[in-house]
């Protein structure tokens, strides 16, 4: 049986790695299977494809066809290690959307999914992604009323995350004016992740956090997620819900 019980001295500072961390989730969750599908719905054929901020793969994995040229555009070591690993052997990019030295061919599709540029300056992501596309742009925007920044902060009080909580969706459309996608819908899912060391993952929250090695709120943090952890053959389970809009572009 997994032990759940607080640990006598919390780990500081934590060794987890946020974006590993991200990707592991997303492995364990249902994302793919839910937007996949949406997307080759809204979207024509997808062809072949360009992912921006590509992550670990794991939806431009899902819509890829067989056959079919994927380019990945990705700026972080730990997910360029893990698209080099992917069978199907996507074409790396090593840098960040607005890097000058990228060089890419266009594609049939554009994806975006949860990319910070379309936050910043939506318009000027928009115009980089259309560079990049033969036929159509999809971006999948976070849809739901909760904090976006720290990993499963929704499963925090909101006094200690502190994190806006408009649905990005919201903070998106309107700075994009008149140019607004063609087709759009929405989808929820579950972001799951999955951890053999649940004192391990409080110390890393509490750290994000910026808290301090003896702050008083280190325990109750362990006690707040342990109350929400389900144990697993691994060690525990922590799962909050997630709704992601779909927005598509058809290129003239």
């Amino acid at each position: 049986m997994t032990d759940l019980s607080p640990p006598a001295v919390q780990p500081h500072p934590s060794s987890l790695d946020p974006l590993a961390l991200y990707a592991s989730a997303i492995d364990t969750s249902d994302y793919a299977a839910r937007l996949a599908p949406l997307i080759r719905n809204l979207a024509s054929d997808i062809g072949d494809l360009v992912d921006i901020g590509a992550g670990g793969g794991q939806l431009g994995a899902a819509l890829l066809g067989k056959g079919r040229r994927w380019i990945t555009i990705e700026p972080a070591p730990v997910m360029q290690a893990r698209l080099a690993a992917k069978p199907e052997r996507p074409e790396i990019i090593p840098f960040g959307w607005d890097d000058e030295r990228i060089a890419c061919e266009p594609a049939d599709t554009v994806l975006a999914a949860t990319m910070p540029g379309y936050f910043h300056d939506p318009r000027a992501f928009l115009a980089r992604c259309r560079q990049w596309a033969r036929r159509q742009v999809v971006w999948v925007v976070p849809a739901q009323a909760a904090p976006k920044g720290l990993i499963l902060a929704a499963c925090l009080p909101r006094d200690w995350h502190r994190e806006d909580e408009t649905p990005g969706i919201d903070l998106v459309l309107p700075k994009l004016g008149s140019d607004l996608p063609d087709r759009s819908d929405v989808t929820d899912w579950t972001f799951s992740l999955e951890l053999p060391d649940l004192a391990a993952f409080a110390a890393f929250q509490a750290d994000r956090l910026g808290w301090t090695p003896d702050d008083p709120r280190r325990p109750e943090l362990f006690e707040h997620l342990r109350k929400q952890a389900v144990p697993t053959p691994a060690g525990f389970r922590l799962s909050c819900h997630r709704r992601s809009a779909i927005l598509v572009w058809d290129l003239p």
